[in-house]
């Protein structure tokens, strides 16, 4: 047991930007990929989240002094420390037993891809703390070790499951195949969805909301820098900054929104190779079965509409900490609210004013589990020994990750029965979203104009008249004709049909392709 334990922590301890990469390079040499590009891409892979921790911290060092100085102006004097997902992971991993954790990950993945019930292959190891976190929930509850390491498998199969769920849309959204995101934080969608449905019913919320949509109707407010700069610089003014203190806040925010898209193109450039390589083994050795390769979130940080969102959403946070009766977590260090974000990007499609909407509804929630899980986060960080808490001070997290399922299910072992009928409604919620999801649209294509509709069903009712006397017509006559401008004065020699009762001009533009074939 003691070998096992230090094993694992020796391999925790090399970091996400070396243990995935080791990982991938591992899996892309036993796909088939040739050794100099498996190098290669397990390097930029590295590189990749290397730079993309970077940024996300620079960020971070950026916007959390300014919520500090705005909660001063706001007056607030709350008693639980917000040490954030970073303190948090580290009291975590601290816990005696959380070695258990990575082979219990392992199992379960093996045992699913066995029997095929999982097309994800989870390498992000390192986000094994969250099970652990969730085994020191519910056995502050129950006082039952079993019982935590049953909820944390629980845990494990639906992040594998929402792996299989968000893959096709992960790809629609950063174009890199084969790679998913089986990740604790996207299971808030299960909250969400039933408010993304609500939204439905309102026009607006059913354009396009995503940055390139923007760029396009407000032009260089649109852009990625300039957005970054404009937030930055109306934070500074929020925050009470002088002129040259918000001026260099938004530089820095708009060079962190300029440099995310920019390293989340390394992350494709390293996955996708491994990704091909890994689909090849696959149809080669398993009747073409898919596997998809699970890696953490950043992935996803290209997204701009992430990163507005989480920004803007920064003084709602601060608001609510301040007029929510009850509350007693002071936001800081998590005030950059990861936990709602992704899940948000994912389930609209990355459609910002959804996001904006869902976060504003959903952020007393955050304030309120982080409130009830302070006395448990506090008893952690004292049985650890790991962080210090000074007497009449708790130890939380305010932007606490899937609060609703761990109180749902902790409780429910505990015996709570409203606890037990919640956690089958959160179940069933889950599979609404997972069939939801698995059907739906895909973000690239969920948001089409009305009038995209509208010129497409004028296209083909172009002229009744057109439509009667051709009913004798085959259109895949007519198929690799040029019917546009010069078709107007030029006829083709390869094919010809009759046109007394016809005007090609009534058809210019029409597709009479392939496509037109199959329809």
């Amino acid at each position: 047991m003691d070998v096992l334990k230090t094993v694992v922590n020796y391999v925790l301890n090399l970091g996400a930007p070396v243990f995935v990469p080791l990982i991938m390079f591992i899996l892309a040499t036993g796909a088939g990929l040739k050794l100099k590009k498996s190098v290669l891409a397990a390097l930029t892979l590295g590189v990749a989240f290397s730079g993309m921790t970077l940024v996300v911290n620079y960020m971070m060092d950026s916007i959390s002094p300014a919520a500090k100085a705005m909660s001063k102006i706001f007056h607030l004097s709350l008693n639980a420390i917000d040490a954030g997902w970073t303190g948090v992971a580290a009291i975590t991993w601290s816990y005696k037993s959380a070695f258990l954790f990575f082979p219990l990950l392992l199992a379960i993945n093996f045992v699913m891809l066995t029997l095929n019930w999982t097309k994800t292959l989870n390498v992000d190891m390192w986000n094994v703390w969250n099970k652990i976190f969730t085994y020191v929930v519910v056995l502050y509850f129950t006082h039952n070790a079993f019982y935590g390491f049953i909820v944390a498998g629980i845990q494990i199969v639906l992040e594998l499951k929402a792996g299989d769920m968000w893959q096709r849309h992960i790809e629609d959204l950063t174009g890199m195949p084969g790679v998913t995101v089986p990740h604790f934080v996207t299971l808030f969608a299960v909250i969400l969805q039933p408010l993304n449905k609500l939204l439905d019913f309102i026009p607006i919320m059913n354009k396009p909301f995503d940055s390139a949509a923007l760029q396009k109707k407000i032009g260089i407010f649109g852009d990625n820098t300039v957005m970054g700069a404009i937030i930055g610089v109306l934070l500074g003014f929020g925050a009470g900054y002088s002129v040259s203190k918000s001026l260099n806040l938004a530089i820095q925010a708009a060079t962190a929104m300029t440099l995310f898209p920019m390293i989340s193109k390394l992350f494709m450039q390293a996955l996708s190779p491994i990704a091909d390589a890994m689909s090849g083994f696959m149809k080669k050795h398993f009747n073409g079965r898919e596997v998809y390769i699970g890696v953490d979130w950043p992935i996803l940080a290209g997204r701009n509409e992430l990163w507005v969102t989480v920004i803007i959403l920064v003084p709602v946070m601060l608001i609510f900490a301040m007029i929510l009766p009850g509350n007693t977590v002071l936001p800081f260090a998590g005030i950059i609210n990861l936990s709602f974000v992704v899940a948000a990007l994912l389930l609209t499609g990355a459609n910002l004013l959804r996001m904006l909407v869902l976060g504003f509804i959903t952020t007393p929630i955050f304030l309120y589990g982080a409130t009830y899980f302070a006395p448990i986060i506090t008893n952690l960080a004292k049985t650890t020994g790991t962080v210090k808490v000074h007497a009449g001070q708790q130890l939380s997290w305010s932007t606490f990750e899937g609060p609703d399922f761990r109180l749902f299910f902790a409780k429910a072992f505990a015996g709570e029965w409203w606890a037990i009928g919640l956690s089958v409604l959160w179940l069933l919620g889950f599979v609404w979203l997972y069939i939801d999801q698995n059907k739906i649209k895909l973000p690239s294509q969920r948001y089409d104009k009305l009038a995209t509709a509208t010129q497409g069903t004028a296209a083909i009712n172009v002229n009744d008249s057109v439509k009667n006397d051709a009913a004798d017509i085959n259109l895949d006559d007519l198929d690799g004709m040029d019917f546009g401008a010069s078709s107007k004065s030029n006829s083709s020699s390869s094919k010809k049909i009759s046109s007394d009762n016809i005007n090609l001009n009534d058809l210019d533009g029409m597709d009479f392709g392939s496509k037109s074939k199959k329809e």
